[in-house]
């Protein structure tokens, strides 16, 4: 006999009965972000192609497709793999990779789907180029850019050029453009500053377009940008596709930036957990800790209780591994043992490593569940 856990829920169960710790999905939420990013790309007159790495899930790919997106970003090629089997039909790989392995698997994607790379080196290209004329397949080609992370991409334009160049000369790779993403410009608190910053990487990236004009290529794309500049890059005149991913869920770090703009989101995603332990006056202790959820960006910066009652006069203050440790804000040592078994729901800091933790997303209304939606690329990470 197979021995297995039993699920954490059924549909139509009532959300006070989903097992702890779960992933959930508050489907209003997540539908008002996902139709609030489909109107403003389609005033913007930029192409929407949301990063599927934050999310990992075909059934919300396939939503954001239906809702306008012309295809997603993965940052992984096996990340991709999902995607491409649910038909997925253009997928961005927008990251460089190096090896056979990672050849083998981009000239396999590539004969399923309209598949884009990035690359900012020389050998990246031949490799590649190799790689897909044996393979008989035809792969388009961003060369990637700094255009301000100082983490990837050519930093000047003698090496965009040579790129192009190196591009050209394989006839199983067509250039099709530049990536320009600053990831660091997402996070800045400060509406201005942030703008201020996505300003200039808009204006690096010009700067590559018209050194690429200047030899008489034309750059059909220009991709970049994320959730947090994505209403700078979109008005910059430069950018022809955005890349934004956390606005589906809007995490912790994302929520507790400034939005001065016409852009207004809410959060979507939740780690449902329940108070396991009350024995000391001042704190508790619920029941998802670091393997339940990520806190590279931070704790999480609010505690929910489930039935929507009064504020919890508590703050998430520390994560073990199993156990998340639950501290009076006023710092008194109240009597906390009536908690015991009260359910608390919890955004998580950083939407990203908190969904690959986890197999499914447990989807609701009010107060019932309403449907599971696999986390097809959890862990597919090469």
């Amino acid at each position: 006999m197979k021995l297995v856990p039993p699920p954490a829920c059924r549909v139509g169960d009532a959300l006070s009965t989903v097992a702890s710790p779960s992933l959930l999905i508050d489907l209003d939420a997540f539908e008002a972000n996902l139709a609030t990013m489909a109107a403003f790309v389609a005033r913007s007159d930029v192409a929407l192609r949301p990063h599927a790495k934050a999310h990992k899930s075909v059934s919300i790919a396939r939503r954001q497709i239906e809702a306008g997106a012309v295809g997603v970003c993965c940052q992984k090629l096996s990340e991709a793999y999902p995607f491409a089997a649910a038909g997925i039909e253009s997928i961005h790989i927008s990251n460089e990779f190096v090896g056979a392995d990672k050849l083998a698997m981009a000239v396999e994607l590539a004969a399923h789907v309209r598949l884009s790379v990035c690359v900012d080196a020389l050998p990246q290209v031949n490799a590649l180029g190799d790689a897909a004329a044996r393979a008989g397949v035809n792969i388009d080609v961003l060369a990637e850019v700094d255009a301000g992370q100082h983490r990837c991409g050519v930093t000047n334009e003698d090496a965009l050029l040579s790129l192009v160049d190196a591009i050209a000369d394989q006839p199983s790779l067509r250039f099709a453009g530049i990536q320009a993403y600053h990831g660091g410009a997402q996070h800045i608190a400060d509406w201005n500053a942030r703008k201020t910053e996505a300003g200039h990487a808009a204006d690096r990236a010009a700067s590559f377009v018209r050194a690429l004009e200047a030899r008489g290529i034309q750059s059909a794309v220009v991709t970049g940008g994320g959730t947090g500049t994505v209403e700078f890059d979109a008005a910059s005149g430069v950018y022809t596709e955005v890349q934004p991913g956390s606005y589906v869920f809007m995490d912790g770090d994302y929520g507790s930036l400034a939005w001065n703009g016409n852009l207004r989101w809410r959060h979507s995603l939740f780690v449902l957990s329940t108070i396991m332990s009350a024995t000391r006056p001042g704190m508790a202790v619920c029941d998802v800790g670091l393997k339940g959820l990520a806190v590279d960006s931070g704790l999480p910066r609010s505690v929910r209780w489930l039935d929507g009652s009064d504020e919890p006069a508590f703050t998430y203050a520390a994560a073990n591994d199993e156990h998340g440790m639950l501290h009076a804000k006023d710092g008194q040592q109240h009597d906390t043992r009536t908690l015991l078994g009260k359910r608390i729901l919890l955004p998580p800091g950083h939407c990203d490593p908190t969904v690959n933790l986890y197999d499914e997303y447990v989807c609701y209304r009010g107060d019932e569940v309403v449907d599971f939606w696999a986390i097809d690329a959890r862990g597919l990470s090469r």
